[in-house]
């Protein structure tokens, strides 16, 4: 799996690796499914849940 990195668009990133959902979920990112989520960034949803996104990234890099 290439790297997921804050930049990422949430909605491409699960489309392309459903198997992360649940690490998403587990660290607070509970929005997944939301439209938000089609257009956002792994930074700017985190920035707007009050989430450390370096250490979300880090956990999405682990599954796999």
């Amino acid at each position: 799996m290439a790297n997921i990195n804050k930049k990422m668009i949430i909605g491409d990133v699960v489309r392309k690796h459903p198997e992360l959902i649940d690490t998403f979920m587990a660290n607070g990112m509970g929005c997944i499914g939301c439209p938000s989520a089609q257009m956002e960034t792994i930074d700017d949803a985190c920035m707007v849940h009050g989430l450390d996104v370096d250490a979300l990234i880090t956990a999405l890099n682990k599954v796999n």
